[in-house]
């Protein structure tokens, strides 16, 4: 009896351990399948792909696999019959774990159609990545991306109808161009972009572009039409203009004690980072404030309205001329030179709190204090074209207001950077400054702008 019950026992024990030790295997073998033989594809992601392939374009994707790794990456372009292969990389396994290969890889291709012998028309980007899972006859998981795009090698065409022959420094003009199949054009003048805009309605692909020459420009070293389109092609057209230099004025600004006294605490209220006595003050007032200040005018001419909205002469308020447009002032105290800047307007004067008046009919964008420029209104005219009112004791507008030639919108004061009452009047091309004289001359926007207008629309 004693016997049986010992034998039962351990059949029992066998029976166990047999069955643990299977569990076991089989435990052991489905980690095994998991790990070895995962199922998760790599993934594949086109970083920004373009909708066109120009002469040369650059592609990039992003693969990754987190399980097994990746094992080889093949990217090719298809066109009807032809398959090219650009890209290729195949990595090799380490070690015997169930992570094989790198975890992600970046991939940039540099396309070229006519190494490539695409032809203009459709075209399929394909990537194929495989990773290092034991799945598929030990191939591996296999991942399949593709995008059509479109090859396009063929660059913008540009017409020059009309440009500027004479241009000078602080001046501004037009060009006049038909552009066809661009997503981007304009006019670049010694590294200055100025955009195009229909002439029309758009429909007969005809541009104009005003343009300026900043006044410190002693050469033209860059005066072309240019237009890209969606595949990267560029077409660049020179024209060029013939620089007239004007004459220089050169002036001497005085600064009493008096003045540093009235003026620098209005200027310590807005710009509270200003240091040291009132000299030191007025020297970081009139260079590094006047820089941020010429950068905000910049910019707030950086959104262009695209429809012109101005017409004829832009107006002059009545009264004496103070100073002049490009006038090369020293700055003395104490008869010692301190400083020297560039006045980029036109200051007049009549009587004390004059009414100030929209020059040209348009929509105002800036009507707040601005530093050395004081109370100050912008207006956007239309298509790169501005003025700007400086100096105000009142402002009478606000941003969005659309404004008539000869509106109230503020009237004259000592403001900002002014030792006495008067408006410092200023047009500007695209964020250029450029001489206010020519826009209040009848026949300079007869023969700049009006006359090549008409001729462009023939």
């Amino acid at each position: 009896m004693v016997r049986l019950k010992q034998k039962s026992r351990n059949k029992s024990l066998s029976t166990r351990f047999l069955l643990f030790f299977s569990l076991l295997l089989f435990a052991a073998a489905a980690y095994g399948y998991i790990t070895y033989f995962e199922g998760e594809k790599p993934t594949i992601q086109g970083k920004d792909l373009p909708s066109y392939i120009g002469k040369k374009t650059t592609i990039s994707l992003s693969v990754s696999d987190q399980k097994s790794g990746l094992q080889d990456i093949r990217i090719l372009v298809v066109q009807g019959n032809i398959e090219k292969e650009v890209f290729s990389k195949t990595f090799s396994r380490k070690g015997n774990g169930p992570v094989a290969g790198p975890n992600s890889e970046e991939v940039v291709v540099e396309l070229d159609p006519k190494k490539l012998g695409l032809q203009e028309g459709e075209a399929v980007i394909k990537a194929q990545v495989r990773d290092f899972s034991l799945r598929s006859l030990l191939k591996g998981n296999l991942s399949e991306f593709s995008q059509t795009i479109l090859v396009d090698t063929k660059a913008p065409q540009i017409s020059i109808i009309h440009s500027e022959r004479y241009i000078k420094p602080g001046g501004a003009g037009i060009v006049i161009y038909r552009v066809d199949d661009s997503v981007k054009h304009g006019v670049m003048i010694n590294g200055d972009y100025h955009p195009g805009f229909p002439l029309t309605d758009g429909s007969d692909n005809k541009y104009i572009s005003y343009i300026a020459l900043r006044y410190s420009a002693k050469t033209i070293s860059e005066s072309a039409i240019f237009a890209l389109d969606a595949a990267g092609n560029r077409t660049v057209k020179p024209f060029v203009p013939e620089l007239k230099n004007p004459r220089q004025k050169k002036d001497r600004i005085n600064i009493p004690d008096s003045f540093l006294s009235r003026k620098i605490p209005e200027f310590e209220e807005h710009y509270p980072e200003m240091k040291g006595d009132l000299l030191q003050k007025y020297l970081y007032a009139n260079r590094e404030v006047r820089k941020i200040n010429n950068q905000k005018i910049h910019d707030l001419c950086m959104n262009q309205t695209p429809k012109r909205l101005w017409s004829g002469k832009f107006l002059r308020m009545a009264g004496s001329g103070r100073a002049g447009f490009a006038d090369h002032r020293t700055y003395y105290y104490a008869n010692k030179a301190i400083d020297k800047q560039v006045h980029l307007g036109m200051d007049i004067a009549s009587t004390k709190h004059a009414e100030i008046k929209a020059a040209g009919t348009g929509t105002v964008i800036h009507s707040d204090y601005l530093g050395i420029y004081g109370n100050m209104v912008m207006l956007d005219h239309g298509q790169g074209v501005y003025s700007l009112y400086s100096h105000l004791s009142q402002i009478n507008v606000s941003p969005g207001d659309s404004l008539n030639q000869g509106d109230i919108l503020g009237y004259s004061g000592i403001s900002g950077m002014a030792g006495g009452d008067h408006l410092h009047f200023s047009m500007l091309i695209n964020g250029i400054f450029v001489t206010p004289i020519e826009w209040w001359d009848p026949n300079w926007i007869t023969v700049t702008i009006e006359e090549p207008l008409l001729d462009a629309k023939f």
